[in-house]
């Protein structure tokens, strides 16, 4: 019986360039693969582009709406299917995981999903949730913190390089100022901490007491 596989880690450690791999692994040994990512994903546009270079047209965008079941039941018209690739899947919702599983079992086609375990609050994205809570294999890619101390495990979102622990909960890399760098749990509370602290020393009331 085929299994649901999350690979999972924080941002810069290859989950898309692992993605294509597996893809083009499958297609080497005259596998039929789909690939799929989240149409919220706006980075590549209807690619999986990789941060060295490495690019692969997807072969469907979800929505917010898609049902993966649907899709497979409509692609498996044309022929068999071996495998159903998804990046950045923390950005599908509770119920796409659940037809994915679904799929697995029922269907007997292998799903890989790569994607962030928790955003740059430490907070969990759903498809990621649902995700660590019923997939049959759960993998931590693993990459190294700016510190070259320790692994990172943290996303840390800048906006104009400048570190932030405020904002929407989605923000694609690249997009409006906004990029990313992974750092350990110590890196990313120092960072946090300093954020704090100019944050309160900003604050009308702070500057109107130095003023004085």
């Amino acid at each position: 019986m085929a299994k649901l596989y999350f690979r999972y880690s924080a941002m810069n450690a290859g989950k898309s360039t692992m993605a294509m791999q597996v893809a083009h692994n499958y297609e080497e040994q005259n596998g039929k693969v789909l690939v799929w990512k989240p149409q919220i994903d706006t980075k590549g546009d209807e690619k999986i582009v990789s941060r060295i270079g490495i690019e692969r047209h997807v072969d469907a965008l979800l929505s917010e709406s898609s049902s993966p079941l649907e899709m497979v039941t409509e692609e498996l018209k044309k022929g068999a299917l071996d495998a159903i690739i998804v990046d950045e899947a923390q950005f599908l919702n509770e119920n796409q995981i659940n037809e994915l599983y679904y799929i697995s079992k029922k269907l007997n086609i292998a799903i890989l999903c790569f994607g962030l375990r928790c955003d740059f609050l430490m907070k969990p994205f759903p498809g990621s949730a649902r995700l660590l809570a019923i997939a049959d294999s759960i993998e931590e890619l693993k990459t190294l913190c700016e510190c070259k101390k320790r692994k990172a495990t943290q996303n840390l979102r800048l906006v104009d390089g400048i570190p932030t622990f405020e904002g929407d909960q989605v923000a694609i890399d690249g997009t409006k100022n906004v990029t990313y760098k992974s750092v350990c749990g110590e890196c990313y509370i120092n960072y946090y901490n300093e954020w704090m602290q100019k944050k309160t020393q900003d604050h009308p009331m702070i500057r109107e007491r130095k003023k004085k």
